[in-house]
């Protein structure tokens, strides 16, 4: 099935939490503010929508931004080349360090809690009053060694407070900031971070992950020499010998940078569009593309969808399993500007025990957690209990993104973690480092779907003419600019590139790239990446839909599907699957397999051949890689189609490129 209109919600909100909500009161605001009538959600997004200007002003304005407010809130609007808030000037980092109400005490609220794994470094708590002291000393160092508005500062660390203090620091005297976790190897991070040409580089001595500590003062040599030995911090997070290091001319302790004096480091205001930070593309078919977003549309972008969407405030706490190197490092960093504390955690979700990011969340009280659909599952074929097991009575959702949430995840979330947990899963992408469309604590939840549009998104489904559709399959599209789409592509001085990315297809309207079914109660259905389209006789397909089907099973770890036109015109459509411990792909499963595909979707869906594989390659980020893997399939070099050092697993790839062999050979 591509549409669920027939099931029930799994959740839905009480009379008392959409009251006590924050986009509730936004909504009363409005009323009030605006002299309009909105009484629900889907009327505060048609007015979100419909009156862009007016509600990017509302933003502004509901939340106090700290900043010289110019007169236009649109200056141009055309896509792309769209002008936000002309003449105005900001800074993402004095927001932070706002007052965030009345019983806001900066000394007392806690900013950051950063955690290891068990055995690794002490856990440790900074307030807000003490983050803005590092930062403020930092931002006087960066100054101290010439750092100037526009350089840039880049990052080559786990995901710990250092990496958010360098890029606040940063930030708040208008240096670019970009990162990458070091879980990439030194070339992977020279190809992302090189590019820049940076000022400054920080570093950590090395990362735990999964029992195990690895030791990247090696690498950290290696990265510096291929970005030009800029002047290099080091942060001691595993507290190794940093002599050898520390010992060449041009690199210096991190500890010791934060208590620069700071008397005058107060964050300094900038246009509006002066860029923020660099993020970059997963690099699987080429160099990666570094994207640039400006300070104040990913400030007020980052307002609307963590304060209106994941409804958190003063003292909330917000924790989202990511790494510097994903664009959800930089999305649960925002929880700063709305007062909430962030957990920076260094290590993986389920070690020394499986449940471990859940004990980490009841530890931790907290509200928002953030994980994939790939932990769901594992965690539900390895039957944990994570509601009994551990106190989550502080969660209120459950986020999720890098790629579909099948429907048969919501009823476990339900049954194993909360019925009272809501079901989050997000979507939008590095692109706008924001979400196109999610959740929001008014709507209803059902399973296999994203609630709703997101406040200010002009979505859209078109089909191949460009014409808007709904109920059917269409691709998403965005027909009205939004303040955090990227500035512009680094490298890219005459705009092609970024013009080709988003706007070869339908002149004037971004096209992102994904198969959604709009439904009639406010949903969306995504059915997967629209460049790895399933289409048999015609009929386009998502491959979201076949795994929804087929990761549920407990023989299957993981499927991978993808569709090749044939030299002779014929279509191939094979199933790749891990199997799970002891089973093997024999003529009874693979009927299971076909049964569950055709039942949950259709027959059409059914793939020609099952075909079992040990593992599936990934970018760093967690998305599978169809349009590779359908290209290695079709005959092309590995090397030709995906930079292996921007796969999770490049192994991986071979078992492809042998079927390939065989097929062709064949």
């Amino acid at each position: 099935m591509t549409s669920h209109e027939n099931a029930e919600p799994i959740w839905s909100p009480t009379e008392d939490q959409v009251a006590a909500s924050r986009v509730e009161d936004f909504r009363r605001w409005v009323e009030r503010e605006y002299q309009v009538e909105v009484p629900d959600y889907p009327a505060l997004l048609a007015w979100s929508v419909d009156r862009l200007e007016d509600f990017w002003d509302a933003i502004w304005r509901y939340f106090e931004v700290a900043g010289e407010r110019g007169t236009d809130v649109l200056g141009a609007s055309a896509m792309p080349g769209a002008q936000w808030f002309p003449g105005t000037q900001v800074n993402f980092v004095e927001q932070v360090f706002a007052d965030h109400g009345d019983d806001w005490d900066p000394t007392r609220a806690i900013a950051i809690r950063d955690h290891a794994e068990p055995g690794g470094p002490a856990a440790r708590e900074i307030t807000y009053a003490e983050l803005q002291e590092r930062v403020a000393g930092l931002a006087g160092w960066l100054r101290s060694v010439g750092v100037r508005p526009g350089d840039r500062v880049v990052g080559y660390l786990p995901n710990i407070a250092e990496a958010v203090i360098g890029f606040l620091a940063a930030a708040s005297i208008g240096a670019i900031w970009s990162g990458c976790g070091q879980d990439y190897s030194a070339q992977a991070a020279v190809d992302r971070l090189g590019q820049l040409a940076p000022t400054v580089l920080i570093a950590a001595d090395g990362y735990r992950y999964a029992g195990k500590e690895h030791d990247r003062r090696a690498a950290i040599a290696e990265v510096r020499a291929g970005l030009g030995e800029p002047t290099t911090l080091v942060v001691s997070r595993l507290g190794l010998d940093l002599g050898d290091l520390a010992a060449v001319d041009g690199v210096h302790v991190f500890a010791d940078a934060t208590v620069h004096d700071a008397a005058e480091d107060a964050p300094v205001r900038v246009p509006f569009d002066h860029p923020l930070w660099v993020l970059f593309s997963s690099g699987t078919t080429g160099m990666p593309k570094g994207l640039v977003h400006g300070h104040g549309g990913v400030l007020l972008e980052h307002l609307k969808q963590i304060a209106l969407h994941s409804d958190l405030g003063p003292g909330d706490v917000f924790f989202w399993y990511t790494s510097p190197s994903w664009m959800m490092w930089n999305y649960q960093v925002a929880g700063l500007l709305v007062g909430a504390t962030i957990v920076c955690y260094d290590g993986s979700p389920g070690h020394p025990e499986r449940d471990q990011l859940w004990r980490l969340a009841a530890d931790l009280q907290v509200k928002v957690l953030g994980t994939s659909p790939a932990y769901l599952q594992a965690c539900e074929r390895n039957q944990l209990n994570p509601g009994t097991d551990h106190d989550l009575s502080h969660l209120r959702a459950l986020g999720v993104t890098g790629s579909v949430l099948p429907p048969a995840s919501f009823g476990w979330v339900r049954d194993h973690v909360g019925a009272d947990v809501a079901v989050a899963p997000i979507s939008g992408g590095t692109d706008v480092v924001s979400a196109f469309v999610g959740w929001v604590p008014m709507a209803s939840v059902w399973p296999g779907e994203l609630s709703v549009v997101c406040l200010g998104t002009a979505l859209a489904a078109y089909d191949h003419r460009g014409q808007p559709v709904h109920g059917e399959v269409g691709e998403l599209v965005i027909t009205k600019p939004m303040p955090s789409m990227p500035l512009f592509f680094w490298n890219d001085p005459d705009g092609s590139r970024y013009a080709d990315a988003y706007f070869d297809l339908f002149p004037g309207i971004w096209r992102h790239g994904d198969w959604i079914t709009l439904t009639d109660h406010g949903s969306v259905v995504i059915h997967g990446r629209s460049d790895s389209t399933l289409n048999r006789q015609g009929v386009r397909m998502g491959s979201a839909d076949i795994y929804a089907a087929v990761e549920p099973l407990t023989e299957v770890a993981e499927a991978l599907v993808v569709g090749l036109e044939m030299p002779d015109g014929g279509y191939w459509m094979p199933l790749f699957v891990v199997l799970t411990g002891g089973h093997e792909l024999d003529d009874a499963l693979a009927e299971r397999i076909r049964s569950a595909i055709r039942t949950t979707a259709s027959p059409r869906h059914v793939p020609d051949d099952i075909i079992a594989v040990p593992a599936i390659p990934h970018t760093r980020t967690g998305k599978k890689l169809e349009v590779p893997i359908k290209r290695i399939l079709q005959g092309q070099a590995i090397e030709n189609v995906v930079d292996p050092k921007s796969v999770d697993d490049p192994d991986a790839l071979e078992a492809f490129a042998r079927h390939a062999r065989r097929e062709h050979r064949d």
